[in-house]
């Protein structure tokens, strides 16, 4: 599991070990995997891993495989749930971080992807999760960039599950709306109309999440006005849901 040490991925991982797990927790920060490791371990006995790796560095998803294949570990379920946003006017937010943010939200999760799966088809049997957004649904000015790793993400999710249910695998496209993590914070969001709006748990999502996923969906929503909001957008001329969608995210300097 990427991003393992806050937010949806540390609430995936507790849903998980509460089921009795064992996994394998990975992301940039040392001390929280080591600390959410032992805490999971203690509290209802599985095995834990860590492996400590950045997804914005291109050899990150190999260090991560090669990790497993040195350990003996088959994975059965992949979770690809690293991202993250940088909010801003597009011209203005730093060249490196915008490229960064490609490669963790769309490379590393097709390295990813790519390098797992063949075992899970030659097992006949596995799962993947692909952490999406409901900014997958439209453009969004502001987080523009954001927004379209996000599109290819679920897409990739949707595409993956279609073409791979024959082997006898599941993927699933998990679409949260404001969740409760580090997000705004990380993405420096702290100042819109957006800000304000009513956040869902991180472990509601992961719940919305897992079991959609057991249930055999490409895709799902965490939350009924999310997805209300979602779906809503399809009566509504494109041009006029960007416009509206600038509107929440426009900082108050250029308000």
């Amino acid at each position: 599991m990427t991003g393992a040490s806050a937010g949806i991925g540390k609430a995936l991982a507790e849903e998980l070990a509460a089921g009795g797990t064992n996994l394998v927790l990975t992301a940039r920060r040392r001390e929280r995997l080591e600390e959410l490791a032992r805490n999971l371990g203690a509290a209802h006995q599985i095995r834990t891993e860590i492996c400590v790796a950045d997804l914005a560095q291109p050899d990150g998803p190999a260090a991560i495989f090669e990790f497993t294949r040195q350990k003996s570990i088959a994975v059965d379920l992949l979770i690809n749930n690293a991202g993250f946003g940088a909010y801003g006017e597009f011209a203005s937010v730093d060249l490196h971080r915008l490229l960064d943010m490609v490669q963790v939200n769309c490379s590393a999760v097709v390295h990813l992807t790519r390098l797992f799966l063949p075992g899970m088809i030659e097992r006949r049997s596995g799962d993947v999760l692909i952490v999406a957004s409901t900014a997958a649904f439209q453009a969004v000015p502001y987080i523009s960039t954001y927004a379209a790793t996000k599109v290819f993400d679920l897409f990739l999710a949707e595409g993956l599950a279609e073409e791979l249910n024959p082997h006898g695998i599941r993927v699933c496209g998990l679409c949260p709306g404001s969740t409760e993590s580090e997000f705004r914070e990380v993405a420096n969001q702290t100042n819109t109309p957006a800000s304000n709006r009513k956040q869902e748990s991180a472990g509601k999502v992961a719940r919305v999440g897992l079991q959609a996923l057991a249930a055999g969906k490409s895709y799902v929503i965490s939350g009924v006005g999310n997805y209300l909001g979602a779906h809503s957008q399809r009566i509504v001329p494109r041009r006029v849901v960007t416009r509206i969608a600038a509107n929440l995210f426009k900082p108050e300097k250029i308000a």
